[in-house]
Formats: C-alpha cells, structure tokens, sequence
C-alpha cells in the first residue's frame, strides 16, 4: 500500500486555537470540515499530544483562523513546532483579535475565522473528533487559502541536502525536523508535527 497517497488529498491548513484557565494557546491542524449547513456544524480532528487538544476537551469552545497564502513560515513555527505546554504561543504576537468566546483569532496571514461550540468529543486513537456548532464567522479578506500543497511548495524553507560524510539522518518531509540513526526507532512520532515514521525520508552523507 503507498501511504503517500494520502498526500494528494487537498486540505487546507488552520490554526486552532483555545482558551483554558485563563490561557490561550494554538496550534496547526490541516483537518476542519463542514458537516451540516442548516445547522451550521463543522468538525476539528486534533492530535491527543497537542495542549490545544486538551483545552478545548476542558472548555468545549475553540476558533479555527483559515491560514492564507500570504502566511510566512514565522506563523507556522510559532503556532506548529513548540509546544504550548512550556511555551506561550501569543507572546510578543499581536496579530490577534479576542472574540466573544474568549478565544483568539489570527488577523495576519489568514482570510476568515470560524469559532464553535463542542457538543460531541470522539476518540479515534491517536487523535480527538470535535463536533461542534459554527457560533461566529467572519471573513478577513480575498486572499486564497493555502493548500497543504501550497505550503510546502511555497512556505515551507527547502532543506539543506548537506549530510556530514558517513552520517544518516531521517528528515521529516512535514517540518524537516531531523532524527539522526540508521533506523527510526519503532513507532517512531515526529517531535515537532507529531507525523509518525513514514512521513520520514532517509539522508545518507
């Protein structure tokens, strides 16, 4: 079977985002969908390792800002390769608007925000399906969203192909993070996307 295949689905990319005991955090999900119209309903999957998943478990409440294509790769580093949990995602960030569900939305490199209620949690293993009900939705601007396509063509920086003489790494074709060994360990999840072992590509010096 060629896992990669899942690759050519399109998804976009949002940033999710809550607030929990008087704190706020986001992070980067690429899975947000619309599942009624009338009512206005949408699904979020997110990954049980990120804080942002247990903060909406604990409030019921979340926003998604849509990213556009006019995002840099700052965005994406700030809200998708630390970890709420020890670091404080809106420090010295201004572009972020608070909405009437004690949330915030993202202003900059983004065209919409959406924010919803959770009336259903289901768990799916290593991720967590909200269902929930659109309570506030306001467009930004015109520009395109960005594709998951897009960023890596567009946003995402090119790795250096330059591997010390006699090395082998493992580069994540996610976030480039990269594992130095000549095997991934078994079950291996990317510290930083939380992409598992075959999102990794092998790099030989």
């Amino acid at each position: 079977m060629e896992n990669k295949a899942m690759f050519r689905i399109s998804y976009g990319l949002y940033v999710l985002t809550a607030n929990a005991d008087g704190k706020d955090n986001g992070c980067i999900i690429n899975t947000v969908t619309q599942v009624t119209s009338e009512p206005n309903q949408i699904t979020i999957a997110v990954n049980k390792n990120n804080f942002t998943q247990d903060m909406i478990a604990a409030s019921d409440r979340f926003t998604v800002s849509i990213i556009s294509e006019a995002a840099s790769f700052n965005l994406f580093k700030r809200f998708g390769f630390q970890s709420g949990r020890t670091v404080d995602k809106f420090s010295g960030f201004g572009a972020a608007k608070r909405l009437a569900n004690g949330t915030l939305a993202i202003t900059e490199g983004t065209n919409a925000y959406i924010s919803a209620e959770v009336f259903r949690i289901v768990d799916v293993g290593t991720h967590t399906v909200f269902f929930a009900k659109v309570s506030d939705a306001v467009i930004l601007n015109d520009t395109p969203s960005a594709t998951y396509n897009y960023y890596q063509a567009h946003i995402k920086p090119k790795p250096e192909n330059t591997v010390a003489k006699g090395k082998t790494i493992w580069r994540c074709s996610i976030c480039n993070y990269e594992y130095e060994g000549e095997e991934l360990p078994p079950g291996y999840i990317c510290p930083i996307c939380k992409h598992p072992a075959s999102d990794f590509v092998k790099v030989t010096g």
